[in-house]
């Protein structure tokens, strides 16, 4: 086994079908980028959702995070792509199921999914910030969706983004669920390449390149969180502070 893994021929015919791979890491890059920015937009949205007084809000945002939470991405993106054209058929009258692109049902699929877990990181960081602001960002005239545009959300940042970094690192890790319904992305390529020559050092190129996306991001979440339990330095306000108050 070993032998094998180490054979200069293998590795040779490796390098030379890398552009299959590179093809894959491409696709896969498309939809975490995509599916990362449907996460965060609908993630945040649900988020507030959570934390307002309105039961009706409240309950899309609990049976949303609910169901997708506790459903696995596999089963997910399975009745995406079987029941997908035929709802699409429906909703647009068209005469035969409209088929939709990998890409389009990978981004929906990490994208949804993991809004339900963004969602949660957004609530917790909210709820960490006192009451008592928002309440008197109100009380001084802003409205409620000014009150957590300008006030709450910018508190709950230095709180979240280390969690948020780690769903990023999931998410790119679960785009390999488009390999199941043959969606041209690294993983399925990495498959070709195995099923065809039946050597290994096609998953361990996808490793390698799974890991160049995910290496960054790793660094990013460690150097996010060591930075987080720095104190914060006070900030000079002109006409209210002064630079030895901010010594001080």
């Amino acid at each position: 086994m070993l032998d094998g893994l180490l054979d200069p021929m293998r590795w040779s015919l490796t390098f030379a079908e890398m552009d299959s791979l590179w093809t894959g890491f491409a696709l896969t890059l498309k939809v975490v980028l995509a599916g990362l920015a449907l996460s965060l937009v609908l993630g945040t949205i649900l988020g507030v959702f959570s934390t307002t007084r309105s039961r009706v809000l409240r309950g899309i945002s609990r049976v949303y995070v609910e169901f997708f939470q506790n459903t696995p991405l596999p089963v997910q993106v399975f009745f995406m792509y079987m029941a997908g054209p035929k709802l699409l058929q429906a909703i647009l009258g068209t005469a035969d199921p409209v088929r939709t692109s990998a890409f389009a049902l990978g981004t929906l699929g990490v994208g949804l999914y993991h809004a339900a877990y963004v969602s949660e990181v957004i609530r917790t960081g909210i709820e960490s910030v006192p009451r008592g602001q928002f309440e008197a960002a109100l009380s001084q005239g802003f409205s409620r969706l000014q009150s957590y545009v300008y006030i709450v959300l910018p508190q709950t940042f230095k709180v979240i983004l280390p969690p948020l970094c780690n769903q990023a690192l999931n998410l790119v890790k679960n785009t390999s669920v488009l390999a199941l319904i043959a969606g041209g992305d690294l993983m399925y390529n990495a498959d070709n390449f195995v099923s065809t020559y039946g050597y290994l050092q096609g998953y361990i190129m996808a490793c390698v390149l799974y890991f160049i996306i995910c290496f960054p991001l790793a660094i990013l979440v460690q150097w996010l969180e060591a930075r987080s339990k720095k104190r914060p330095r006070a900030k000079v306000i002109p006409g209210v502070t002064t630079e030895t108050a901010k010594e001080a």
